[in-house]
């Protein structure tokens, strides 16, 4: 443990797994559901990063997304499938960074069930767009940090702490196990 959460006064970490870890996901990608999808994790080049928007996060912690058979990001995962989910849902908090495996799929059932009428935007042809694929994200393991209060607590004991000389922070952060 660093030296500032060692001075904290209360509990600052939690590591959750399995059902909680899958409800911790979910509150947070429900607070931002636009992430920094990052490709090339393994290959020694520099990271491909591009902000994709999540379609569903399921039960078992599992992140779906759409995309082009044609895009880059389908290439990049065609060679290297492990990727990095980056989330931050508020200047203060709700942060969240998953590693995981990527597949893409073109099983249209899946895609009738992930798509909304704004992808048309995107995949001009709409729902039967034929470059459509759907991306799963298995998460392997994952990071969050985050505050216990809310926002306006953690401003309150953060300036008390600027005040009294002590460090106290509300943030809570753990790893991810699901």
């Amino acid at each position: 443990m660093d030296s500032i959460n060692q001075q904290q006064p209360e509990k600052n970490h939690e590591d959750l797994a399995g059902s909680e870890a899958g409800k911790k996901i979910k509150e947070l990608v429900d607070k931002s559901n636009t992430c920094y999808f990052c490709t090339k994790i393994t290959t020694g080049e520099p990271l491909t990063t591009r902000p994709m928007s999540v379609q569903k996060v399921d039960d078992a912690g599992n992140f779906w997304f759409l995309s082009a058979n044609d895009s880059h990001k389908n290439a990049a995962i065609q060679t290297d499938n492990k990727v990095q989910l980056l989330f931050q849902g508020s200047e203060h908090s709700d942060f969240l960074s998953i590693y995981g495996l990527a597949t893409i799929s073109t099983d249209k059932e899946l895609i009738k069930e992930l798509w909304e009428p704004i992808l048309k935007t995107w995949f001009t042809e709409g729902i039967d767009d034929p470059r459509i694929t759907a991306i799963k994200v298995e998460t392997l393991e994952g990071y969050y940090w985050d505050n216990k209060h809310g926002d306006a607590v953690a401003f309150v004991k953060m300036a008390a702490g600027a005040i009294l000389g002590k460090t106290l922070d509300d943030s809570i952060e753990g790893k991810l196990s699901v």
